[in-house]
C-alpha cells in the first residue's frame, strides 16, 4: 500500500477528487449513536443493528465500497485515480470528524483489492491471467482502549492493500 500511495499523486486532493454521492457523506457530518459509536450521519442506519461492540457498529455503518464504475479499466489509469477519490474522500472526513469531536481519534481503514472475477473453479488459474478490476472500500471507526483494533496485523494482510490513515497524515497530501 506505501508504494501504490507514494506513486498515485495525491498532492492537491480537494473535494472535487470526491464523487457527488461521497461529497453528500461528507457535508451531513458525523452523529454519536446511543452506545458512543462515531458514525457518518449520511451512513447511520435508520433502525440500528445490535452490534457487537462499539468498533463494529462504527466499522459497519461507516463502511462503503468507493464509486468506481466510471473508471477506466486499465491499472495504469484506474490505480491512481481510484486511491486519490479515497484519499480525498478520507482527509475530508476526518477533517471534519477531528472539528466535530475536537479531537483526532477516528481512523480511515482503505482497503484495494481484485474484483471477483468469473473463473471455473475446474480450470488452472494462470499465473498472468487479469486479476479484474482493482476495487476499494473505505471504513472508519475510533481505535478504543478495550477493544481490540480493527485490523490487528494490518501489515500481515495478505490478500489486499490496506492503509490506515489519520488526520494527520492528510496533511501531506492537502
Amino acid at each position: 500500500m506505501r508504494d501504490i500511495l507514494r506513486t498515485a499523486g495525491l498532492t492537491g486532493l480537494s473535494d472535487r477528487d470526491i464523487p457527488p454521492v461521497f461529497r453528500e457523506v461528507v457535508e451531513r457530518g458525523w452523529s454519536v449513536t446511543a452506545s458512543g459509536g462515531r458514525v457518518l450521519t449520511a451512513l447511520r442506519p435508520e433502525i440500528p443493528g445490535p452490534y457487537f461492540d462499539r468498533l463494529a457498529e462504527e466499522t459497519t455503518s461507516n463502511g462503503r465500497g468507493m464509486t468506481d464504475y466510471d473508471l477506466p479499466a486499465p491499472p495504469h489509469e484506474r490505480t491512481p485515480r481510484l486511491v486519490r477519490r479515497c484519499m480525498a474522500y478520507v482527509c475530508a472526513c476526518l477533517r471534519t470528524a477531528q472539528e466535530e469531536f475536537g479531537d483526532a481519534e477516528v481512523r480511515a481503514y482503505v482497503f484495494l483489492s481484485f474484483a471477483d472475477i468469473d473463473n471455473d473453479a475446474d480450470a488452472d488459474i494462470d499465473a498472468d491471467a487479469d486479476p479484474g478490476l482493482l476495487t476499494s472500500n473505505v471504513t472508519f471507526c475510533t481505535p478504543l482502549p478495550d477493544v481490540r483494533p480493527y485490523i490487528p496485523a494490518l501489515e500481515d494482510v495478505q490478500d489486499a492493500a490496506v492503509a490506515e490513515i489519520s488526520v494527520e497524515d492528510c496533511s501531506a497530501w492537502s
